[in-house]
């Protein structure tokens, strides 16, 4: 295998060959576990409880370091319960030895972000959670903190998932005018600044509703039950007429962009933070769109906000985040919502896979 004919993110083809050299080390793959253009990372069997959250740091392993901060361990084989507020490690089923070239990035699946689970990869040696460098030769662990839910998780459940990337082949803003301007990217008028701007939508929907805001005491969620808890039990309804809403420190909301947005195939986007300048919150960035994103079925972005410091007023129209664009090295053999399981293609305002629709 060849990976750098050329630059760009590696599609679910190229993927597959990376394992069949060995570059990625694992046990078989399940059934859509590579997606067109990143894998999903399976945990192990054992958690770790620490203090904090750390790095090992230059010329460390994590099984060095683990002794300065292990609480206890937790055997996850008949399922175990991460306690919101608390930090785990637990070891990954993916370990990597990546060829010359090849660097890989890490962030929390879709319904991980929408269940405000913080899950970010954590390698040997490590001076930065989710970035992988050229050569890793090592294990993966997955640093694990449920900010808003208890939760139950077992091995082989997908929190997370990487990206590889031969080369750089991020979009500039010319490069992203260009593209819009041959294929439109949000069905308005596009804000490109360092990347593709989106805002938010406070358009009262049916009931008024805007959103959704994390209740802070409630049950555990079993991350295999899939449209199995009802929302009320979770979540309170954001309702407005006057298409704003007022942020609280520390709560978690569920929001959703106003542009309905596409990804091409031959292209991935990541979500990345807007100015922090622009007020007291942040919205979740560790997003990857796929190759096929809302390409032929609008889809908007979903948006998880945390505020911080001070109440904010949040208001309709205003812009929150970005996407990054880059090209792919392929066209993915099989794109984002065609013949895989894709949960929110064509989405609007929408909580994560585990809950009923409202």
């Amino acid at each position: 295998m060849n990976p750098r004919r050329a630059d760009g993110v590696l599609a679910s083809q190229q993927i597959a060959q990376l394992a069949e050299t060995g570059a990625i080390a694992a046990p078989p793959f399940v059934d859509g576990q590579i997606q067109p253009a990143s894998l999903d990372l399976r945990l192990g069997t054992l958690a770790y409880r620490v203090r904090a959250s750390f790095l090992p740091g230059a010329g460390r392993s994590l099984a060095e370091r683990l002794p300065e901060f292990e609480m206890h361990r937790i055997d996850l084989s008949n399922g175990a319960v991460l306690e919101k507020g608390c930090v785990y490690l637990v070891e990954l089923q993916e370990g990597f030895a990546l060829p010359p070239g090849i660097t890989a990035v890490a962030n929390a699946k879709s319904s991980t972000g929408r269940l405000d689970l913080l899950t970010r990869a954590v390698t040997d040696r490590g001076t930065e959670f989710d970035r992988i460098p050229e050569g890793y030769d090592g294990p993966l662990y997955a640093e694990i903190c449920p900010r808003s839910f208890s939760v139950l998780v077992r091995p082989g459940m997908r929190l997370n998932q990487i990206r590889f990337r031969a080369g750089d082949a991020v979009l500039d803003d010319a490069a992203l005018r260009r593209l819009h301007a041959e294929i439109p990217l949000v069905d308005g008028p596009a804000v490109i600044d360092e990347g593709l701007g989106f805002s938010v939508d406070l358009t009262p929907g049916p009931n008024d509703l805007v959103g959704w805001r994390a209740k802070p005491h409630t049950g555990v969620i079993d991350l295999d039950r899939i449209g199995h808890y009802r929302p009320g039990e979770f979540w309170e309804a954001i309702r407005t007429r006057d298409r704003h809403v007022i942020l609280d420190p520390g709560a978690f909301y569920i929001l959703v962009s106003r542009e309905a947005v596409t990804i091409p195939p031959g292209y991935a986007a990541e979500m990345a933070p807007y100015l922090a300048m622009v007020g007291e919150f942040r919205v979740h960035y560790a997003g990857f769109f796929d190759p096929g994103f809302g390409h032929g079925t609008p889809a908007r972005g979903v948006l998880e906000v945390r505020c911080h410091e001070a109440p904010f007023v949040l208001e309709h129209g205003q812009i929150v985040g970005r996407l990054i664009y880059e090209a792919m090295s392929e066209v993915p053999a099989t794109l984002y919502g065609q013949a895989i399981a894709s949960n929110y293609q064509g989405q609007g305002l929408k909580l994560s896979k585990h809950f009923a629709a409202p």
